[in-house]
């Protein structure tokens, strides 16, 4: 039983609480939904770090082009989630005197948000997670031609030189590793021992 009963029935302060707490789960899952459609753009153009399952035939203007469905249709539940809870929180500003007259609406948006937010993460589960493929080829790649390399070289070799190094990578399209060789300011035994992604990503193996 509310403690105050006016404050209860005039107010729908817990709705609008529930409803935010959706909106703080969907925030993170639409920036991991976008996050893994970036990461599997491609395969050329693109970054195609990781290979979605191709759940469709794929594109009608593009054949063999696979469309990254489930991302997609996360994000835009993830969208009406966001505009359920603003409708909701607006929803909660009209309880005048004693009385709330939008309580059908709080309470259908919120179920709405509920229900498609749980749908979209099972199917993004069993449609999109558990069928990534990680394109380790891509990955290796990419790691040995970033630039973000270079911050291990500055502790030991210093800020101007590391940038130096960082500068002639990208200058001449070469890796950081084959610049900093023919920089002269540090030897090749000594790159492969200070320079190590694992290390810096404070990895295990295993």
């Amino acid at each position: 039983m509310a403690s105050n009963s006016f404050a209860a029935q005039s107010g729908v302060d817990t709705m609008v609480a529930a409803s935010a707490g959706l909106r703080g789960l969907a925030v993170p899952l639409m920036k991991i939904a976008d996050d893994l459609r970036w990461l599997a753009s491609g395969p050329r153009g693109g970054i195609g770090e990781l290979t979605l399952p191709a759940n469709e035939p794929g594109s009608s203007l593009m054949p063999g082009k696979v469309n990254p469905t489930q991302c997609e249709a996360m994000m835009m539940v993830c969208t009406q989630v966001l505009s359920d809870d603003s409708a909701v929180a607006h929803a909660g500003t009209r309880g005048n005197f004693q009385l709330n007259a939008a309580r059908p609406l709080v309470i259908s948006d919120f179920l709405h948000s509920a229900r498609i937010l749980a749908d979209a993460c099972e199917k993004l589960r069993e449609y999109c997670v558990e069928g990534i493929e990680l394109n380790r080829e891509r990955i290796d790649e990419h790691l040995a031609r970033s630039l973000m390399l270079v911050t291990a070289l500055s502790p030991e070799i210093g800020h101007d030189k590391a940038g130096e190094i960082a500068h002639k990578a990208a200058a001449e399209g070469t890796t950081l590793r084959e610049a900093a060789i023919a920089s002269g300011h540090i030897s090749a035994e000594d790159f492969d021992r200070i320079v190590d992604p694992r290390k810096m990503a404070r990895l295990r193996d295993g």
